[in-house]
């Protein structure tokens, strides 16, 4: 008994702390990794009806969860989980690199647009130079680029890399990544951590021919190396918004740019490798020139870290937003599988997201990875459902990319069905198939001339919504419209019902 009223007393206080937090706009996503089948499909062969049943599944259960977008590796391995002209399709679906789906579908396609019926973002992540995971069992078809511009390819720690250094690679790659912004409704470009590899200790990464001949005025390798991703990084920049101009461009960095005592700028970690110095990623820089829209460092630390703390890292990159949008990465994979003891419930989880919306420079968080949901170790999504997102939120504004907002729904009426549910009808002026529409309720003698999140019922396409709520309490409803980057509109007329 003692145990039953300790857990209703720690779910009260955590659902009053996610009604005074939870902001009505926020970033919720979570990443679906596909290389090695981590998440999704969840193992190789599988035909193209099963693979769709999966990800259904996973979408429904982020959409329960409060997520507003997922992060999906299309191009884990200079592969393809979609109709490429450039690149084989990804052994990861069928099991073999360069044989699609059976029967044929277009994964990206199909994800894309089940997102979107879900009012669910879609970003696109992308891993720029990874060309093969393996690379003394290489799978490549004939045809595969790795096999028709090997002079393009270094061999490191095992695995096969373009080589960063040589223009063609960079041409290659911008190249890759607008066909899919062209030829697919997505909503945004993501890179992670992976750009030069990992550093392996006392193993030199073997570029010395591309540093001789592009080397130019630099002196410094190291210098070079991070002006290359730089390069990249600034001409995708400029060629996404080029096609179109609503696409977001994210970066996933690793959670540590410096070390203080590398440079007094840094973080005050310890951390054995980092963005700058190791990974050849100054992504201080973009975020400094306005590159990308929004920066969401993989802080997978506890609290109390010796060589890397939660907090620490929190603080320090909520002081180098620059204007952009900051997101949190939080390691969910470690919620009942890390040895710490930390991680033996969602507490952990709960603390750093609450401690990143009192940070008013922070404007949501990711969990790495989808799969967790599908464990649901430690009452994990039921934590996420009724304590960290007890309500839905819109996406954070990016004015840099329009701020203009749709016009208001208008004739909002309510009726009551038989079933005692409530139906909500309205007209819209817009025509714009990406258009969502926010629902509000709020009880009779409460004040709606402030739209808040704890009033916020869902987000919702189409022009009608049923509220399940069979409460026989008087409710008055408002409805506002939301573009494609969730510029929202006044409030459409209160609907109510009199008893």
């Amino acid at each position: 008994m003692r145990i039953f009223y300790t857990f209703i007393l720690v779910f009260s206080l955590l659902q009053v702390s996610a009604q005074t937090l939870t902001p009505k706009r926020e970033f919720r996503a979570a990443w679906v990794a596909t290389i090695g089948n981590i998440d999704w499909p969840s193992k190789q062969g599988l035909d193209a009806e099963t693979q769709k049943a999966e990800f259904l599944t996973l979408l429904k259960t982020c959409k329960q969860n409060g997520l507003n977008a997922l992060i999906v590796q299309i191009r884990p391995s200079a592969d393809a989980l979609y109709n490429s002209p450039y690149e084989n399709w990804s052994r990861y679906l069928s099991g073999k690199q360069g044989q699609p789906p059976t029967p044929y579908y277009d994964p990206l396609t199909f994800m894309v647009d089940e997102c979107h019926k879900q009012c669910v973002e879609f970003h696109a992540w992308f891993n720029p130079y990874r060309a093969l995971v393996d690379a003394t069992k290489n799978p490549n078809t004939a045809d595969h680029i790795t096999k028709t511009h090997p002079e393009w390819f270094v061999n490191y720690g095992g695995k096969k890399y373009f080589d960063p250094g040589l223009p063609e690679v960079r041409d290659y790659f911008t190249k890759v990544v607008l066909d899919v912004v062209k030829r697919y409704d997505i909503d945004a470009v993501h890179f992670d951590d992976y750009f030069y590899p990992y550093r392996i200790a006392k193993v030199e990464f073997p570029d010395a021919k591309s540093y001789a001949m592009y080397k130019g005025s630099f002196t410094n390798k190291e210098d070079w190396r991070r002006n290359n991703v730089d390069v990249l990084i600034e001409s995708l920049s400029t060629k996404i918004k080029q096609l179109k101009p609503y696409v977001k461009f994210g970066i996933s960095p690793f959670g540590v740019w410096r070390n203080h005592n590398k440079d007094a700028d840094g973080s005050y970690t310890t951390a054995g490798q980092t963005n700058y110095d190791d990974l050849y990623a100054n992504v201080l820089l973009w975020m400094k020139n306005k590159w990308i829209d929004y920066i969401l460092p993989q802080l997978y630390w506890e609290n109390g870290h010796r060589a890397a703390d939660y907090a620490t890292l929190l603080s320090w990159w909520s002081q180098h937003t620059y204007g952009r949008q900051l997101y949190i990465g939080h390691g969910l994979y470690q919620v009942g599988t890390s040895a710490k003891a930390c991680w033996n419930s969602m507490g952990e989880i709960e603390l750093q997201v609450e401690e990143a919306r009192k940070n008013k420079l922070v404007s949501g968080s990711a969990y790495y990875s989808a799969n967790a949901f599908k464990k649901n170790l430690c009452g994990l999504n039921y934590s996420m459902q009724y304590g960290i997102n007890t309500h839905p939120a819109l996406l954070p504004l990016m004015p840099w990319l329009d701020s203009i907002a749709p016009t208001a729904p208008q004739n909002l009426t309510l009726s009551p069905l038989q079933t005692g549910e409530k139906k909500l009808q309205w007209q819209s002026e817009e025509t714009k198939e990406s258009l969502q529409y926010a629902i509000y309720r709020f009880a009779a003698n409460e004040d709606i001339t402030k739209l808040k999140s704890e009033n916020l019922r869902a987000i919702v396409r189409g022009t009608s919504y049923v509220d399940e709520s069979k409460s026989d309490q008087v409710f008055r409803y408002v409805v506002t419209a939301l573009d494609r980057l969730h510029n929202e509109s006044a409030g459409s007329n209160v609907a109510s019902l009199q008893r």
